[in-house]
């Protein structure tokens, strides 16, 4: 893995959280059947987390080549400022969910959204440069968003049901069943990345592994652990949480699941991002 790429990979990783759960959260106030408190502290999570994203990307250099990998260095302002806006559109959701007005909710809430798609399509497109095309680094990041912020959110509306019996069990069955079928577009994804060669492989020396997909140790961590391991996770969160309200330990369990699950989807995307600024390959 390449060390001068690790403020681009967490970054990537940051836009991923941000953007995907704000997405989560959005679409699970949308459906309304999730309790007002679930939908604020996930709102305010965005918030902080959009502080952090950009602190971080601050901290990126505007320079067009890292560890031999091109990056396309006129839209670094462009990130910094996309950030701020991501950060500041994030504002007006935070104060209409504390009101709790669905209207204004809604609407502020996928403005701020808004501006995140586009921070995710401007950061794809500043990475794609080596990789067979926007496009694939584009899917890519947008699928791992969807990724993140479903089991993200998931694992937090668990904790509701820890705290509040009796709720109903449809929003975590669809959540759960939402990160399955993101992580299910994932490998479709990477199997159509991988298939298809990168434009240009780095020209640097890898800290970790090989640039090689195919004998680089990371690129099958990414398949099993980033990939397998969650599926597998969310399938049996998504069979634990239909069993509740009658076996209320059904909803203790998917919760305890979708903690490992969190873990493996921020590892596996770890993973990926590093992979590709190694190979060119958006895995």
């Amino acid at each position: 893995m390449n060390l001068d790429a690790l403020p681009y990979t967490s970054f990537i990783v940051l836009v991923e959280f941000c953007v995907g759960s704000l997405l989560v959260c959005v679409f699970a106030d949308w459906r309304g059947r999730v309790a007002p408190s679930f939908v604020k502290f996930s709102a305010g999570m965005v918030a902080v987390a959009a502080v952090v994203l950009l602190l971080n990307s601050l901290a990126l250099d505007p320079r067009s080549l890292i560890g031999g990998y091109h990056l396309d260095d006129g839209l670094a302002r462009w990130l910094k400022v996309l950030s701020a806006v991501f950060l500041v559109a994030t504002l007006p959701y935070n104060w209409s969910v504390l009101r709790e007005d669905k209207r204004a909710s809604l609407y502020s809430g996928l403005v701020a959204l808004a501006a995140g798609i586009v921070l995710v399509g401007v950061t794809s497109y500043y990475v794609s440069l080596p990789t067979w095309g926007f496009a694939g680094a584009f899917l890519s990041l947008l699928a791992g968003t969807l990724a993140v912020g479903a089991v993200v959110l998931a694992m937090t509306l668990g904790h509701w049901y820890l705290v509040t019996p009796r709720l109903p069990k449809q929003p975590l069955e669809e959540l759960t069943l939402l990160l399955v079928a993101a992580i299910a577009l994932q490998t479709l994804l990477l199997v159509l990345n991988v298939a298809i060669p990168a434009r240009e492989v780095p020209s640097a020396t890898a800290f970790l592994g090989s640039k090689t997909l195919g004998s680089n140790p990371a690129f099958w961590l990414r398949i099993v652990i980033g990939l397998a391991f969650p599926a597998a996770l969310g399938s049996m969160s998504w069979m634990s949480s239909k069993g509740y309200p009658a076996n209320e330990n059904a909803m203790m369990a998917a919760t305890g699941l979708l903690y490992i699950a969190v873990g493996a989807v921020l590892v596996g995307e770890v993973l990926a991002r590093g992979l590709m600024f190694l190979t060119g390959v958006p895995v």
